[in-house]
């Protein structure tokens, strides 16, 4: 879609708003950090401040998000597990076929370890920071931001009000959007957006080529589908059992002969629930913007011990 386009079908809630519900609503320990993900600064007590605004589809995207599944935990080798998870892009997961054997086993232990294996939902748009006052070079520039469900949820409240007398604004709009005011708080080791909340409607430039300018140095978001950026399935079945170590051929974790990660997963009985099912059961309750914050804290502190 180009500019002029993009102009004239400003303020497309209803599309959004139907494909957010058609959709449902790393991979190394290392250091490297993408330079084009913009990430809050909070202090020592975990409180932070900034605004940004979410910027619309760059041309040849569909949405101005992208989702996907990651998992992330330690193994009982003292080994981190970190990969994106095959579903987010409609394949069969072995973490996920791993996570459906315990929850299924009947025992509270093993429904616990698929708790605390269960994948991640992220998502990505493109934003422009508007005020980041712990790094004020970030303001003015675009950037991707990753953020999870609650987030998502404050998107989706904004183009669906609950009240009669609240008008629906498309937060991804130049002309009719909002600028968003990230509120972070610690609440019980975890980081709250609770507060976080849009300001009054607003265009986010009166110049269309300082908008065009915006428009032409958005970031493509079909990378976070495709499927070349994923691990394979045998490659990731590998990894997982070199991170469960000993514990991948014990007990309800026969992955080998019981689970037969790599083969094709038998039919759910009656008494048993599908992988992506037990999926969406051990992540519903969840908030995934808190534990994405307090996952990176466990990673760090683990890396610098």
């Amino acid at each position: 879609m180009s500019f002029a386009n993009l102009k004239r079908n400003k303020n497309k809630i209803d599309q959004l708003v139907a494909a957010a519900e058609a959709t449902g609503g790393g991979n190394s320990n290392n250091k490297y950090e993408d330079t084009r993900f913009w990430k809050p600064t909070v202090d020592k007590a975990n409180n932070g401040y900034a605004v940004i605004r979410f910027l619309p589809a760059a041309e040849g995207n569909d949405l101005p998000w992208n989702r996907y599944w990651d998992h992330g935990f330690k193994g009982p080798t003292g080994r981190w597990y970190i990969e994106k998870s095959l579903t987010s892009i409609g394949q069969n997961d072995p973490v996920g076929e791993l996570n459906s054997r315990l929850w299924n086993s009947g025992v509270e232990s093993d429904k616990q370890k698929a708790r605390n294996q269960k994948r991640r939902l992220h998502y990505v748009s493109n934003v422009m920071v508007v005020n980041d006052p712990a790094n004020p070079d970030n303001e003015g520039k675009v950037f991707l931001y990753q953020y999870g469900k609650k987030i998502f949820d404050k998107l989706m409240d904004a183009m669906q009000p609950e009240f009669a007398d609240e008008e629906p604004v498309n937060p991804f709009d130049f002309w009719n959007g909002a600028n968003f005011k990230l509120k972070i708080r610690d609440v019980e080791g975890y980081r709250n957006y609770d507060k976080s909340e849009f300001s009054a409607s607003s265009a986010l430039n009166d110049s269309d080529a300082e908008l065009e300018k915006i428009y032409n140095g958005l970031y493509d978001l079909r990378e976070f589908a495709d499927a070349a950026q994923y691990k394979s399935y045998d490659e990731l079945k590998a990894k997982l059992m070199s991170v469960l170590g000993e514990e991948a051929n014990a007990g309800a974790l026969k992955i080998d002969d019981e689970i037969k990660l790599g083969n094709e997963t038998p039919a759910p009985t009656m008494k048993e629930t599908a992988p992506s099912t037990i999926e969406e059961t051990i992540s519903s309750n969840d908030d995934e913007d808190d534990l994405m914050a307090h996952f990176s804290q466990l990673l760090d502190d683990d890396e610098a011990a």
